[in-house]
């Protein structure tokens, strides 16, 4: 129940904290609830990716990027994530998330979310996501001509690119399977 709360806060104020270049980190500011831990006393590994899910809202609306979805009537959607988790939060610890787009590849858009308390990173969330409209899939050149940015990508690290292909390689692997498994078996 803590994350409406922590959407709906965030829903709330995110009008009065700073705009963010569509290119530049926002960061939103959270406390560990109780009912954020698990059974180690620390937060839970699925709940990251909840937790990025409520500042990757608040860096789409304070880049702009609600605006030009809403203009495309495009819904955002998560393709692939992965986390990475570096040390403990514990109860009631004060933390950022701190959010920023590495760059696009393709149809998708790379997403960055790093866990961070006293300057240190505790972990991170990495998305690979889109925009889906009525007629299809938005290109991430022209989103981003949208928000007034050039339609190149930034250089994507290595270990994303690495990333991308894997997550490409899974996808056709498990095509395949669905295929084989639909094909009749010889008698």
């Amino acid at each position: 129940m803590n994350l409406w709360f922590r959407l709906i806060r965030m829903l709330l104020t995110f009008r009065w904290r700073p705009r963010v270049h569509p290119l530049g980190t926002s960061v939103l500011h959270m406390r560990v609830l109780p009912n954020d831990l698990d059974f180690n006393g620390h937060v839970n590994n699925g709940r990251y990716l909840t937790l990025a899910d409520v500042a990757r809202m608040d860096f789409v609306l304070r880049t702009g990027a609600a605006r030009v979805a809403w203009r495309h009537r495009a819904l955002p959607i998560v393709g692939d994530a992965t986390a990475k988790f570096r040390r403990d939060l514990r109860p009631f610890e004060r933390f950022e998330v701190h959010s920023r787009v590495l760059g696009w590849e393709g149809k998708w858009t790379f997403i960055e979310h790093r866990f961070v308390r006293r300057g240190r990173v505790l972990g991170t969330v990495l998305i690979r996501g889109l925009f889906k409209a009525p007629g299809g899939t938005l290109d991430p050149r022209e989103f981003a001509v949208d928000l007034g940015q050039s339609p190149d990508s930034p250089a994507l690290p290595a270990w994303v690119l690495e990333w991308h292909r894997s997550c490409d390689s899974l996808s056709q692997h498990l095509r395949e399977e669905e295929k084989d498994a639909a094909l009749p078996e010889a008698a």
